[in-house]
């Protein structure tokens, strides 16, 4: 939680932030859950691992089952790292320089910017979900320009309806 104090040369309210778990909660969910899917999925797969595809959906490229596996968890583990590295180097500059409260609050900033790293995450999560159901079942789930157009658009709503938040409360919006 953020602690208010008055400052006394001035009549802002200052904040102190601080590294909240909860502002990487759902990178580190996704994180979890990737790597759940590949324990389930990395046993049934065969020993040649289609993983780049045709416009047409057939396979163009193969990898051996046990190079497949840091593909599936590593991207996922390095936007993790990226959104710790984001919210912790934000509360730590913010510690430094002394956070004003304004309008905006600073911890549902925080929040966004260290979930929004999800974003991402989630495609490559399609990706390699795509590629397991496809080794298992010879079948695709959905195009993936389809899958990430959904995600843009969904990403693009929740800036828009955050933004929209943030200038009505800070008086420059009257819907």
């Amino acid at each position: 939680m953020a602690t208010l104090e008055k400052n006394p040369d001035d009549t802002k309210e200052m904040v102190e932030l601080a590294f909240r778990w909860k502002y990487i909660m759902l990178p580190l969910s996704l994180l979890l859950l990737m790597a759940a899917l590949t324990a389930i999925f990395y046993p049934q797969l065969s020993d040649e691992v289609a993983y780049r595809f045709s416009l047409s959906g057939s396979p163009e490229s193969w990898l051996s089952r046990p190079v497949i596996l840091p593909f599936a968890l590593l991207p996922q583990f390095i936007l993790f790292m990226i959104a710790i590295a984001i919210t912790f180097g934000i509360t730590r500059a913010g510690r430094s320089i002394g956070q004003i409260a304004s309008a905006l609050k600073p911890e549902k900033l925080l929040m966004l910017m260290g979930n929004l790293v999800s974003l991402p995450q989630i495609v490559f999560g399609f990706v390699m979900l795509d590629i397991f159901i496809y080794d298992i079942n010879d079948n695709h789930i959905m195009p993936l320009w389809l899958f990430a157009l959904i995600i843009m658009i969904a990403g693009g709503v929740i800036l828009a309806i955050f933004f929209i938040q943030a200038f009505r409360h800070s008086g420059s919006l009257n819907l």
